[in-house]
């Protein structure tokens, strides 16, 4: 047999680190190792029921809707009370299904009430790399873990923020950094801590000039309500240069992780965003969800220049109807994909022009997953529909589940990972 030459060996050996990134995580963070719901894999399962192509189903204690964090063979998650008086992390056998690890984290005896029905007291996903798996449940505690002996290495319980509705943004990793983004009713801003040993690097408050307060008061209308959000950031790379996006109440920004200096923003008169943003390289365009009130999806131009408010000159397109007010969109190729109000639909993401929308299921908490080739819808009643990754609506087919979901779904070794109110599922071939 002829072997490569030791200098190839050597080089796929690095290959990871030449590239920029540790040792790659199945399905590291919410919505994947791109952060954007596309898939890598292949040949997954396009149909599926309570007795058909479940390999396994693990009940999950409690009420979370946080997306399950796969490395290796290891599935993490996060859960709690209903009532928000525990907060825990649970390691599952992804092979099967068994769960090998859990404890509790929080207790608190006085938790904020969410005043809401569709959030959890664990929302936020883990993100996990090599030996370490972080655990967010906002201003409740951060905490990371080591994968391996299950230790909490490190902790932070000072990091103040009033929830009400309850926290959901994810943590995320850059470089030596886990970035946290808290966007309270009372307080707004993102901190970047040393993934190492949990202590802070730096912290920038949100620059948002709401306009909101009572003129005899000087308090903010609806309590705060409205300058809450729940979106997740990304980074990308425009021109050799890193801007994490950052989606909050009233405005989108733009900082440089490394610091956290504020960029750009872009301004809108919408609260409450969860929807992670999308990134185009290809098109040159960021793509946002202005939240609550009066839902838009808009087109950014990427601009690695770019400073300040940058409304009037970057701004390409706006979609006005069929956006998501809590899931992320997909973007396969110029078609952005997104579900809302049980009404699947796809848009032309060169121009925001709406191709085509058909009713399908239930109301839309779970971002979209695509391969390229399918689309995938998971609603809140448990049905789950594929559709073809096409700019003209083709079903392919409707699934159900015994319970619906509200957390995004995972992909890990040809298999989907579905989280359902009651249970994690594995979904694929046995």
């Amino acid at each position: 047999m002829k072997f490569p030459p030791r200098w190839f060996v050597t080089l796929l050996s690095w290959l990871p680190v030449l590239l920029g990134h540790s040792v790659r995580a199945d399905w590291p963070e919410f919505r994947g190792p791109t952060a954007d719901g596309i898939v890598t894999e292949s040949d997954l399962p396009l149909e599926w029921a309570e007795d058909k192509n479940v390999v396994w189903k693990t009940p999950i204690p409690g009420s979370g809707w946080s997306t399950p964090a796969i490395l290796g063979n290891e599935a993490w998650l996060t859960t709690a009370a209903e009532n928000g008086t525990t907060q825990s992390v649970m390691c599952l056998d992804a092979k099967t299904g068994k769960v090998l690890f859990e404890k509790i984290l929080v207790t608190n005896d006085n938790p904020e009430p969410l005043a809401n029905s569709v959030n959890s007291y664990a929302s936020s996903s883990p993100v996990i790399e090599d030996g370490r798996v972080y655990v967010h449940f906002g201003a409740y505690g951060t905490f990371c873990l080591d994968t391996k002996t299950r230790e909490v290495l490190w902790q932070r319980r000072d990091l103040t923020a009033s929830h009400w509705r309850g926290p959901a943004s994810s943590p995320v990793l850059w470089k030596d950094k886990l970035i946290l983004t808290f966007d309270g009713a009372d307080q707004q801003y993102l901190v970047g801590l040393d993934k190492q040993t949990g202590k802070t690097i730096w912290r920038r408050d949100r620059s948002t000039k709401f306009g909101d307060e009572d003129p005899k008061t000087g308090r903010p209308a609806n309590s705060g309500d409205l300058r809450k959000a729940y979106s997740t950031p990304i980074f990308v790379e425009i021109d050799g240069v890193t801007q994490m996006i950052s989606n909050a109440a009233k405005a989108c920004w733009a900082y440089d992780p490394e610091t956290g200096a504020e960029l750009w923003s872009v301004h809108y008169p919408t609260h409450s965003p969860s929807s992670r943003p999308v990134y185009s390289k290809e098109l040159g365009q960021i793509f946002i969800n202005t939240g609550l009130g009066k839902a838009e999806i808009w087109a950014v131009r990427a601009d690695a220049k770019a400073r300040g408010e940058i409304s009037d000159t970057h701004v390409v397109w706006k979609l006005l109807k069929r956006t998501p007010k809590r899931s992320s969109p997909v973007l396969v190729g110029d078609l952005l994909f997104m579900a809302n109000d049980g009404v699947a639909a796809c848009a032309d993401a060169k121009t925001g022009e709406l191709l085509w929308q058909e009713r399908a299921g239930g109301e839309y908490s779970a971002s979209l997953i695509s391969d390229g080739k399918h689309v995938w819808f998971f609603d809140e009643i448990g049905l789950g529909t594929v559709v073809k990754a096409s700019g003209t609506y083709e079903k392919v087919a409707e699934n159900t589940l015994d319970a619906g979901c509200l957390a995004s779904p995972a992909v890990s070794d040809g298999a989907l990972f579905v989280r359902t109110r009651t249970h994690l599922y594995r979904i694929g071939r046995p």
